[in-house]
């Protein structure tokens, strides 16, 4: 994609607000979120859906990887496709990367564009649909693990946040996102993530998050172990209360 941040496509004038999506971590995980964004809009016709700007770079460098100090860092990458974002004139950007909320606010610092908050919409999301939350387990990659993302955020929604034991972390939910990523048959990564909730459940967790959008495709197990908020689910609805607009509006121009 070099040199593409200056040579934006020739598009439509968009007079409605516009969602842009920085993605490509993993591709799969994209297109899931785009079309959870499209099934979660109360729209009556093609015309009355979100125009959305998509910028998915699966060149990005691995953003666990970056954070235990095993790989370069994403923030050029990730910069490089907001301000991609920006220039197409989106209204806010969604990243569904739970991993890659540990960079947002660099995001926002250099594009003055809203990021819309993944962590947090999860959170509430867990709470809304769990009567009484007190206790939430969190299944997640390592690097969202190690920046504490989820802890701090609960902790400011009064709910306590407990994570998987590191053998499991290894064994079970590291296994089961490499599996998703690489194309794997799911049968088995949804037994590991089912295992991995039960390993939640036996902490006193009332709820589990899937934290990392690979997990999502390999859920339907652990979901029937534990109520389990899709986190990006819960970004999909985010972007669309944000931006979501009834009366609608026409694209005009060329």
């Amino acid at each position: 994609m070099a040199g593409t941040i200056e040579r934006l496509p020739r598009m439509r004038h968009v007079t409605r607000p516009t969602l842009g999506i920085l993605g490509g971590m993993g591709p799969l995980a994209t297109a899931d979120f785009y079309r959870r964004v499209v099934e979660r809009t109360p729209a009556g016709s093609d015309q009355a859906h979100l125009p959305v700007v998509m910028w998915a770079d699966p060149a990005v460098p691995d953003r666990t990887a970056a954070l235990l100090g095993d790989g370069p860092s994403p923030v050029p990458a990730l910069v490089e496709g907001a301000r991609w974002l920006q220039r197409a004139g989106v209204s806010c950007i969604a990243v569904p990367c739970n991993t890659a909320h540990a960079y947002v606010e660099q995001l926002s610092r250099a594009t003055g564009v809203e990021v819309l908050d993944m962590i947090r919409a999860a959170l509430e999301a867990a709470a809304r649909r769990t009567p009484g939350l007190e206790r939430v387990g969190v299944l997640a990659t390592r690097g969202t693990r190690l920046t504490g993302l989820y802890e701090r955020a609960g902790a400011r929604l009064g709910l306590d946040v407990v994570q998987v034991p590191a053998s499991v972390q290894e064994e079970y939910v590291d296994a089961a996102i490499r599996a998703v990523k690489g194309g794997a048959s799911p049968a088995e990564p949804e037994r590991w993530i089912a295992a991995a909730a039960a390993s939640l459940k036996e902490q006193g967790a009332q709820a589990a998050i899937a934290a990392c959008t690979e997990i999502p495709l390999i859920s339907a197990a652990a979901a029937r172990v534990l109520p389990l908020v899709d986190s990006t689910d819960a970004l999909a609805e985010s972007a669309v209360a944000r931006l979501w607009n009834p009366s609608g509006a026409v694209r005009t121009g060329v």
